[in-house]
């Protein structure tokens, strides 16, 4: 009798792996096809996680011994990494890992890397415009080299899987909103700062720029890495590697408008002194009060982004959510916010670090 393939989720208590993992959980016919597994940070997360299905293990992705004992003594085939989009060092942990159980088993093990999509903005210092994942994604970023930290960890996942004989992909992930399903943290970062900051400063900003970068809700976000890892288990020859990126857009979201909506709906609520939108008076005090990364605010708050999904459609993606909806429905993730704990992830500490030595 064959074993069933051992499914190893990173980020499991944050707000998209922990989605993945209920979505995955939800699926008889992927929790039946293989064993799932865990990873979490501390005690607390695996408590709440320890009522599931699933096989939870605490330790850190930076260890690089607890890693490779963790695929090891857990026979894990494939790894879907959706904790960190900017630390080169986890992904060549996991994915040399996942070369040793390669070459101890001989059989095809792979790495689903998460990513991001402001990093092909124009504000992100991309040049190339018009995108779309069927291109030489990976050509373009090793031409183009520079320091940012997820263009770095990107070419990193590619390279050290052709170098492990693993067989890698990269999921781009827009701006994703909606509440998500895992145990712990059920809301996302950017909206949730932004609803935020407007009830702090009893006003609602918006960018000098209108922007309208790609946006998908949560739902679609973790559809689109089951339909990929259902792919894998029925040994479907999928895009992958240099070509294997697939960009996670649904549709676009229209910022100036979104924030209206955002504005009405506080104001409805008698959380802030009334509904006109106020511009931020310089990056540096908007990325004060959202508590982001300054270096990166520009992208991160005007941002279009000329991508096209490809790859995506063509795995049989079909997203429910469009922008009509993503507006009509802004004060979902206004009650949201004010229903759920909203603290910050080690994402924007990560990319805080080079700045602040």
């Amino acid at each position: 009798m064959n074993r069933a393939p051992g499914i190893l989720i990173t980020g499991a208590a944050g707000y998209i792996g922990g989605s993945i993992l209920a979505d995955f959980l939800s699926h008889t016919n992927l929790s039946a096809a293989a064993t799932l597994n865990a990873v979490v940070r501390t005690e607390e997360q695996a408590q709440a996680l320890s009522k599931l299905s699933v096989n939870v293990l605490r330790f850190e992705i930076n260890d690089e011994a607890a890693v490779t004992a963790a695929v090891e003594q857990n026979e894990i085939d494939i790894i879907v990494h959706a904790a960190n989009s900017s630390d080169p060092l986890l992904v060549i942990n996991l994915i040399q890992a996942l070369g040793r159980r390669r070459a101890a088993t001989g059989k095809p093990v792979y790495f689903i890397h998460s990513s991001v999509t402001t990093l092909f903005s124009e504000e992100a210092g991309w040049p190339h415009g018009m995108l779309k994942d069927t291109d030489s994604i990976y050509e373009k970023e090793k031409e183009l080299g520079g320091t940012h930290p997820v263009r770095q960890t990107n070419l990193v996942a590619v390279e050290k899987a052709e170098e492990c004989d693993v067989t890698s992909f990269i999921i781009v992930v827009p701006n994703v909103y909606g509440r998500g399903n895992g145990e712990c943290r059920k809301v996302s970062i950017l909206i949730p700062a932004l609803i935020q900051a407007g009830i702090k400063l009893k006003k609602v900003h918006k960018f000098d720029t209108d922007g309208s970068p790609p946006a998908a809700h949560i739902s679609d976000i973790v559809a689109l890495y089951g339909i990929l890892v259902d792919r894998i288990l029925r040994n479907q020859d999928v895009p992958n590697g240099k070509n294997g990126y697939y960009f996670a857009m649904a549709h676009r979201a229209p910022w100036w408008a979104y924030m209206q909506a955002i504005a009405n709906s506080l104001y409805a609520r008698g959380l802030v002194v009334d509904p006109e939108l106020e511009i931020w008076p310089s990056d540096e005090e908007a990325a004060e009060a959202l508590h982001f990364p300054a270096q990166f605010i520009r992208a991160m708050g005007t941002a279009s982004g000329g991508l096209e999904p490809v790859n995506s459609y063509r795995l049989g993606w079909q997203p429910l959510w469009n922008d009509e909806a993503f507006l009509e429905r802004a004060d979902e993730e206004v009650q949201a916010v004010l229903d759920l704990d909203t603290i910050r992830t080690s994402l924007f500490d990560q990319l805080l670090r080079p700045a602040m030595d």
